[in-house]
């Protein structure tokens, strides 16, 4: 049976350069690659050394990226190793299967949220009153199912982003708090339900899982054996869980330790 891994990408295995976290000497710090290119810039890297345990782990178990990120945003993502089969995107809202979207699974997700949480236009509407263009530099929306603002986080109260949780909480959304980016994302909307999806049609009887955010926790909890890095949300709340491991490193190294975590287990399990 072959064991399925779905792992977060941002700041789990994969950085910008503000979330390196390079605390080393510079003549000690590990070769980068970069994995993803956005308006001609370098924007997202993983270590040398990481990229072959991703070649490794995909040739080994059904990989499985499982991110926020919209399709669009997805894709300009090019990891080492073979090109997964499955992808998870928009937190869930959408199952890549072969680069395209399955419109069952899309169907199912669009109903689940009409019926158990507030509509997004609901959530629009308060963040474009209650959210000061002092220290908001972009509204957005995710494929239409969620909002999120890029910020300047320096400026941002932290008062603010409690109160928009407790309002998002009782209109059954979720807030959560990512470098730049306040994202409010309907409860319904999970990682971990398209992880059971996908480790159901690939046959898989053991998950892996690893991340760092809040919106991260219900993808651990789904999986037989998970990772957090010792950075990030989960990590700042000292959150744990039967079967979740809080490593110790952060930033990229922190991805190449998880990637090491897997691999260990999926060579195990042979």
């Amino acid at each position: 049976m072959p064991v399925l891994v779905a792992s977060d990408l941002d700041r789990t295995l994969i950085y910008s350069s503000a979330a390196l976290a390079l605390t080393m000497p510079d003549a000690r710090a590990p070769r980068l690659l970069c994995v993803e290119v956005h308006e001609s810039r370098p924007l997202s890297y993983l270590t040398e050394t990481a990229a072959g345990l991703l070649t490794e782990l995909g040739d080994a178990a059904v990989f499985v990226p499982t991110t926020t990120r919209t399709r669009k945003q997805y894709q300009r993502i090019n990891l080492p190793g073979p090109v997964p089969e499955y992808a998870i995107c928009a937190n869930g809202g959408h199952i890549l299967v072969d680069g395209v979207s399955d419109p069952d699974w899309q169907a199912a997700v669009e109903a689940r949220l009409a019926d158990e949480c507030a509509p997004l236009a609901e959530i629009r509407a308060h963040l474009e009153v209650s959210a000061d263009p002092v220290w908001v530099r972009k509204h957005r929306v995710a494929e239409d199912l969620f909002a999120y603002l890029v910020v300047e986080r320096e400026l941002l109260p932290e008062e603010w982003v409690k109160e928009l949780a407790v309002w998002a909480e009782n209109r059954g959304w979720t807030v959560s708090l990512q470098g730049r980016k306040i994202y409010a994302v309907p409860k319904p909307l999970t990682k971990s339900a398209a992880v059971r999806e996908v480790a159901r049609r690939a046959g898989a009887d053991l998950t892996l899982t690893a991340g760092d955010s809040l919106l991260d926790a219900d993808l651990l909890l789904v999986a037989d054996q998970g990772w957090r890095p010792g950075h990030g949300e989960l990590a700042e709340a000292e959150w744990s869980a039967p079967m979740i491991t809080a490593l110790p490193e952060r930033g990229v190294l922190a991805g190449e330790r998880i990637l090491r975590e897997f691999l260990k287990v999926v060579r195990g399990a042979d």
